[in-house]
C-alpha cells in the first residue's frame, strides 16, 4: 500500500504514475542518462542542456534533490554526451562541486570554450583556492551561489572567492537568499547587508510565497528590483516609504 498523493503536487523528472494510481521514484537508466539529446525537437533553443552529475549530500528540508537523486553527488555523464560545440552550456547539476570528479569536469567545461551557465548555482561551502582557480578558467557570464541557512556564517567562503576569483563585478556575482524558512526578518537582513558589503548581489527566494509575511514580500521587492536596491541604501528606508 502507498499513500496516494494529489497529482497536482507531484511530477517532473524522477516520478511516474503506477497502475494503482500511486507515484513512485525512478532513476533514468544509465544509457538514457548519457544519450545525446534530440535538440531538433526544440530548434528555437541553441544551447546545450545536460547533467554532468546527479545527487547532493546536503539533504536540505526545502529541496527534493537528495530524495530524488541520492545523498551523494556522482558523475553521470561527460560533457561530450550532451554538448557538440554549442556556444552556451546550460548545466543542470544540483551540486557539481560535491562530486569527487569535479576537478576533471571543470576542466572539461573550461576546455570547451563555451559560455557556461550553472543554472542551479555552486556550493560556496565547497570552494577552496584550487577550485576557484579552475572556475576562473571557465567562461561564465554570471556565477551564483546560495546562502540558505541563516545559522551558517558563510562570510569566510565569500571572502575566499573574492580573494582568488578574477570576477570582481558585483553584478556578476549573485547569491540566492532563502527566506520564510527557519529564518527571522533580522536574519534575512543580516545576510542581505553582509553580501552587499562583500561585493555580491543578493536575490531573495521566498519559500511558500503565498504564506510569507508582508514584510518578507516587501523585502523581496526591494532586493530583487536592482534599481531600487541600488538607489535605496537600506530596507528600513524603503519599507518606511511604502508603509
Amino acid at each position: 500500500m502507498c499513500n496516494k498523493r494529489r497529482q497536482s503536487n507531484y511530477g517532473g523528472g524522477g516520478y511516474t504514475a503506477g497502475i494503482d494510481g500511486c507515484e513512485y521514484m525512478q532513476m533514468l537508466p544509465a544509457d538514457v542518462e548519457k544519450q545525446y539529446p534530440d535538440y531538433s525537437l526544440y530548434p528555437q533553443y541553441k544551447e546545450a542542456y545536460g547533467f554532468l552529475t546527479r545527487g547532493c549530500p546536503r539533504d536540505c528540508s526545502f529541496c527534493i534533490v537528495s530524495q530524488k537523486e541520492g545523498r551523494k553527488s556522482i558523475q553521470v555523464a561527460d560533457l561530450h554526451d550532451f554538448w557538440r560545440h554549442q556556444k552556451t552550456i546550460k548545466l543542470l547539476d544540483p551540486n557539481l562541486l560535491a562530486c569527487a570528479d569535479h576537478e576533471r569536469l571543470l576542466v572539461q567545461l573550461a576546455e570547451s570554450g563555451a559560455w557556461v551557465d550553472y543554472t542551479q548555482g555552486l556550493d560556496v561551502r565547497l570552494l577552496d583556492r584550487d577550485v576557484i582557480q579552475l572556475l576562473n578558467q571557465v567562461k561564465c557570464k554570471n556565477i551564483h551561489f546560495a546562502w540558505d541557512n541563516p545559522s551558517e556564517d558563510l562570510t569566510k567562503q565569500f571572502e575566499l572567492f573574492n580573494k582568488y576569483s578574477t570576477n570582481q563585478d558585483p553584478r556578476k556575482k549573485s547569491v540566492y537568499v532563502l527566506t520564510n524558512h527557519n529564518s527571522t526578518h533580522e536574519q534575512d537582513l543580516y545576510r542581505i547587508y553582509r553580501l552587499k558589503e562583500l561585493g555580491y548581489t543578493p536575490y531573495i527566494m521566498i519559500y511558500e510565497k503565498q504564506a510569507a509575511p508582508r514584510i518578507t514580500r516587501h523585502l523581496a521587492r526591494w532586493v530583487n528590483n536592482k534599481q531600487l536596491f541600488r538607489s535605496v541604501e537600506r530596507f528600513e528606508d524603503y519599507d518606511h516609504k511604502i508603509a
